[in-house]
């Protein structure tokens, strides 16, 4: 997603909402975004379409079950 996606400004929120939903769906976990280092994220997402096991590592840190839990949904989307 990070790469289709052709606009700078929303890329990480577009990735982040994709995401959370596609996990929602299919392991009923969500990520807690507010949990990771931001630095940290974008350097894996930017290395991501060729090394993938860093972003994998990163996103399994901060996985929860929380599905429902709509303070951490919004803590997301703003903190992207």
């Amino acid at each position: 997603m990070n790469c289709a996606h052709p606009f700078r400004e929303g890329n990480a929120r577009s990735a982040c909402i994709w995401l959370d939903l596609i996990l929602k769906e299919s392991l009923r976990m969500i990520v807690d975004w507010s949990r990771g280092d931001k630095e940290d994220d974008l350097l894996a997402m930017e290395h991501s379409p060729v090394l993938d096991d860093k972003i994998k590592k990163l996103l399994q840190c901060v996985l929860t079950d929380h599905v429902d839990d709509r303070e951490i949904f919004i803590k997301g989307i703003n903190s992207s």
